[in-house]
C-alpha cells in the first residue's frame, strides 16, 4: 500500500485491550469531522458470527469465509449485522475473547483487511486497533501508540462492565488482560507493537479530555510542519 493509494488522510491509533483507544478515537475523529473505524468491532462481529451460526472457531478457513461474507452497516453508534442491531451483543466478555483468539490468524486478518481500508474517505479517518499503523494504514499521517499499565486499564475494564450491569471480579478482569496482551503481542500475524514511526502516549494518569487533547495536539503540530 502507497502513500498515493490513502483516499484521505489516516490518523492511526493503537494500543492494548482497555488502554482507550476506541473513546480517544471517536472523540478525534468528532472533533476533526472525520469518519471512525473501530477494527475492533468488525472482528467482534466475525466472533459473533461464529457463536450465531455455530461455525466451528477452529476452522479458521471457515471462519475468514464468514466474515467475507458479513452484512455488516455503522450508523452513527449502532452497529447491524444483517439489519439486526449487535452493538450490545458483540460487547460481551465471551464475544471479546474469541475476537481476541481469532484474531491471531492471518486468514482472518487477511479477509478484512481491504474491508478496513475502505473506510478511508474524505476528509480523513480516525482508525483505532492493534495494527492500524503497521499493517492496515502503515502510511497514515500520524500514528499513536496509545498504553496504561494494566492495572488501570483492569480499572477501566471492570468499571465499563458494571455501567452495562455485569457482575465483575477484578481479578479476573486483570488475568483476563493479561492473557490478550500476551496473545495479542506474542501472535505471528501482526503482532501488538508500535510502528516504528508512532508517538506513544502514556493515559494511565490522564483523562479521557487531556488523552484526546494530547492527540489533537500531535495531529496540528504534524500539519504546521507537513
Amino acid at each position: 500500500m502507497k502513500t498515493g493509494d490513502l483516499m484521505a488522510p489516516v490518523i492511526a491509533i493503537d494500543g492494548p485491550t482497555a488502554s482507550g483507544k476506541g473513546t480517544v478515537a471517536t472523540a478525534v475523529a468528532r472533533e476533526l469531522g472525520w469518519h471512525m473505524l473501530d477494527s475492533g468491532a468488525l472482528y467482534r462481529l466475525a466472533a459473533w458470527t461464529v457463536l450465531d451460526q455455530n461455525i466451528d472457531a477452529n476452522d479458521l478457513s471457515a471462519v475468514a469465509m464468514a466474515a467475507r461474507r458479513m452484512d455488516i452497516r455503522f450508523e452513527e453508534q449502532a452497529i447491524y449485522l444483517a439489519n439486526q442491531d449487535v452493538t450490545r451483543l458483540i460487547r460481551q466478555e465471551h464475544v471479546g475473547n474469541l475476537a481476541s483468539r481469532i484474531a491471531s490468524a492471518a486468514v482472518l486478518r487477511e479477509a478484512l483487511l481491504e474491508r478496513q481500508r475502505a473506510f478511508c474517505q474524505p476528509p480523513g479517518l480516525v482508525a483505532d486497533g492493534r495494527d492500524m499503523g503497521t499493517v492496515v494504514f502503515p502510511h497514515a499521517a500520524l500514528k499513536v501508540f496509545l498504553v496504561a499499565d494494566v492495572q488501570a486499564r483492569a480499572a477501566r475494564r471492570a468499571q465499563q462492565l458494571r455501567q452495562r450491569g455485569q457482575a465483575v471480579d477484578e481479578s479476573a478482569v486483570l488475568a483476563d488482560l493479561k492473557e490478550r496482551d500476551a496473545r495479542d503481542t506474542d501472535r505471528v500475524a501482526a503482532p501488538l507493537k508500535p510502528a516504528p514511526d508512532a508517538h506513544q502516549l502514556d493515559s494511565s494518569r490522564l483523562t479521557v479530555d487531556e488523552t484526546v487533547a494530547a492527540v489533537l495536539v500531535m495531529w496540528r503540530r504534524q500539519q504546521r510542519h507537513a
